[in-house]
């Protein structure tokens, strides 16, 4: 097809675009203490709506065996579709247009609204990986980078619209704003056809231009010092430029494409041999399936083996795999989760833009492993578990330095959290595939990532609990000690979660080597 390539590109913008928007969970710390007051509950009760947010990825499976059976775009307007309910009708309710919900029914329907993103994750993994075989990490990176900034993005939404309502803003952006996104990037987000990339170099490094572009921009506009001097309407026009940035390359290789499609029609009649024509085209072909065989063969040797979700669970590799995550990433998520909560008791009064840093930091976190796989390619770099390790060691004195009260060390430690979680993050996606290969992926990594609600419930009812037991009659609680003992459990098990990590890269250190 002429246009593969444009087309290619173009799946990678809509999945872009997609993965902004779709970490709706991942503003919950900006409104949580405001609903809290709304709804009358408890810290505990709190903590059970973030674990109930995170808890819809139990059942994320479900999208994966969807994508395999199902269009992709039906599989995304189904999450969109659970988003606009799970979301919907909780803002509905307090903003009293519906009555007579309790606190269970919202359970549920958060619950819902979690689900909802795994079935556009799981479109947008398989569209990536499908689209970039070769380039698996790179453009997995790029892509869940973005969903680092969907927090930034809402955010700035609501303290441009209506700053004084935030749960009722966030829920109803929460529930539209997926939708709308899902309409526009549907037709592009799919599998394309590509008999032999071109310019795949030209247009990664251009993506990265672009992208750590907007990551600088969104870390420099969560500054308070830089928020004073800007409206919130100019800094998210900002961020919706940037947004459309990445269409320039599909854009050009289009022009490109039809560039080049002139010249050969122009060099046709200037061809009188018809033999020369064929000569020629043989030859081409000939190449290009010498070239084809050489990207199949390394994709071939990016995998094990291809392996079900019933085989998989039997390996030991897995297990290890899991609560390496289960105590680094998930740890780091339910830290973010409770972010509004834990610079409240501190009496840290940013805490907008603390969430704000927190997904801009995330961002960059996500697309580090893409800037390493891309310019380190073929220069044998440390293996995918080695990689997860180095991350999960600042991950752990980052949650000790939290023992300090300083606003300054919370802002520093809520930095290096949200970029060692949002990278280890992105590497996960890549490791799955290469550990138990690509054909199950779609259910396989639901599974996996089945244990961020597990971590949700256990470390933050931990975190509930203490916090209550520190706080006064009324349960509020306010000073260092309301998280004092809950940092020094989720260091210890993070540094417990980077040993086990050392024994995964152990056991796959052949694998790997054979690989590069």
């Amino acid at each position: 097809m002429p246009s593969s390539t444009a087309l290619q590109w173009l799946s990678l913008v809509g999945i872009i675009w997609l993965q902004a928007i779709n970490g709706t969970n991942t503003d919950f710390p900006a409104y949580s203490s405001q609903l809290k007051q709304f709804l009358s509950m408890s810290q505990v009760q709190l903590n059970n709506l973030a674990f109930a947010s995170d808890a819809g990825k139990f059942f994320g499976w479900i999208s994966g065996m969807a994508a395999v059976y199902l269009p992709l775009w039906l599989v995304l307007m189904i999450g969109s579709t659970l988003g606009l309910i799970g979301y919907g009708v909780q803002y509905l309710f307090i903003t009293k247009q519906i009555s007579s919900l309790s606190y269970w029914h919202v359970f549920l329907l958060t619950l819902v609204a979690g689900n909802s993103i795994c079935w556009i994750n799981t479109v947008c993994y398989v569209v990536t990986i499908r689209n970039f075989p070769s380039h698996r990490q790179v453009a997995v990176g790029l892509t869940t980078s973005y969903q680092g900034l969907s927090a930034k993005i809402y955010t700035n939404i609501v303290e441009a619209v209506s700053p004084q309502h935030k749960a009722k803003t966030f829920l109803f952006l929460n529930a539209v704003l997926p939708i709308i996104v899902t309409i526009v990037s549907a037709p592009f987000a799919r599998e394309i056809e590509v008999t032999r990339p071109k310019h795949v170099g030209v247009g990664f490094i251009t993506m990265f231009v672009v992208t750590i572009g907007t990551g600088i921009y969104a870390v420099t506009t969560s500054l308070q010092f830089v928020t004073s001097k800007f409206s919130p309407i100019k800094i998210l026009i900002g961020i919706l430029v940037s947004l459309l940035l990445p269409l320039v390359i599909p854009v050009s290789m289009k022009i490109k494409e039809l560039v080049d499609s002139w010249q050969k029609q122009r060099e046709k009649l200037r061809v009188y041999h018809l033999t020369v024509e064929e000569n020629t085209g043989n030859q081409e072909r000939i190449e290009n399936g010498e070239k084809e065989g050489e990207e199949e063969e390394e994709e071939r040797n990016d995998v094990r083996e291809e392996i079900g979700v019933k085989l998989m669970l039997r390996r030991i590799d897995f297990w290890l795999y899991y609560f390496v995550y289960f105590f680094g990433a998930t740890i780091g998520l339910v830290f973010l989760n409770n972010l509004g909560q834990i610079a409240e008791s501190r009496g840290c009064s940013g805490t907008s833009s603390l969430v704000s840093l927190s997904s801009s930091f995330g961002f960059f976190g996500r697309l580090l492993p893409s800037l390493i796989d891309y310019f380190h390619r073929g220069k044998s770099p440390i293996s995918r578990p080695a990689s997860i390790m180095v991350l999960m060691a600042p991950t752990t004195g980052a949650f000790f330095l939290l023992l300090n009260k300083s606003d300054l060390i919370l802002y520093v430690s809520t930095a290096i959290i949200g970029v060692c979680t949002g990278a280890i993050t992105s590497i996960a996606v890549s490791t799955t595939t290469e550990l138990f290969g690509a054909k199950n992926f779609s259910v396989n990594h639901n599974v996996l990532v089945a244990n961020i609600p597990m971590g949700s419930f256990l470390f933050g009812y931990l975190a509930a609990l203490l916090y209550r037991k520190e706080g006064q009659v009324h349960g509020k609680c306010m000073g260092i000690e309301c998280y004092r003992d809950t940092f020094i459990i989720w260091g210890s098990l993070c540094c417990f979660g980077t040993f086990l990590a050392l024994i995964l890269h152990a056991r796959t250190r052949t694998f790997y080597s054979h690989r590069h």
